[in-house]
């Protein structure tokens, strides 16, 4: 990144949609924030959720993943049970170049109570909203603000254009536009 690193992502986003909707600044009166920050962007959790229940008693399979495993949720809080765990996706739709791969963190006012967030990286060429995970590590439930941060993004710019990027490969994830559930590429 030849700019200053909040300079790269913004005219990333505004010229080639990086990050839609943008911020161009860091909001944070009142709520978990999120927006531009000085070295990354500060992500959203949407209002849907799909958290995990055992009412159906069904095996988590990633290779074989069973939709009564979770239980759909839209709202302004979502309450994650103790010891449990939640899919939900972020507020922004990104496009990522195909020389950048953008790694993501939970944010500290979360982690501070307890609360995990895990993201995979985003891959060179990826496209889509991105499913977050959530984990309440805590005995006790969790609240989950929608349309506020939840996680940061830091974006690494490579000196070249990877060989193969996550589009090329026409990745099992790519353009997802929901909480996309685990999934298995099968021989044709």
């Amino acid at each position: 990144m030849g700019l200053k690193a909040d300079t790269w992502i913004r005219e990333q986003s505004l010229k080639n949609e990086m990050i839609t909707p943008f911020s161009e600044e860091l909001v944070a009166k009142d709520i978990v924030s999120y927006g531009l920050s000085s070295y990354g962007y500060d992500i959203r959790v949407s209002n849907s959720f799909k958290i995990f229940t055992n009412v159906n008693t069904t095996i988590v399979d990633p290779k074989n993943f069973d939709e009564n495993n979770v239980v759909d949720f839209e709202g302004d809080v979502c309450i994650v049970p103790p010891n449990s765990f939640a899919l939900a996706r972020t507020v922004e739709y990104f496009k990522i170049p195909s020389n950048v791969l953008a790694i993501c963190l939970g944010k500290s006012t979360y982690a501070r109570c307890g609360i995990i967030v895990n993201v995979t990286p985003f891959e060179p060429a990826f496209e889509g909203h991105i499913t977050i995970e959530i984990s309440n590590t805590t005995p006790l439930p969790a609240k989950i603000y929608a349309n506020e941060g939840i996680a940061q993004v830091l974006f690494f710019e490579g000196d070249e254009q990877c060989e193969v990027s996550y589009k090329d490969r026409n990745g099992k994830y790519q353009c997802q536009t929901g909480i996309t559930l685990p999934r298995i590429l099968k021989d044709s």
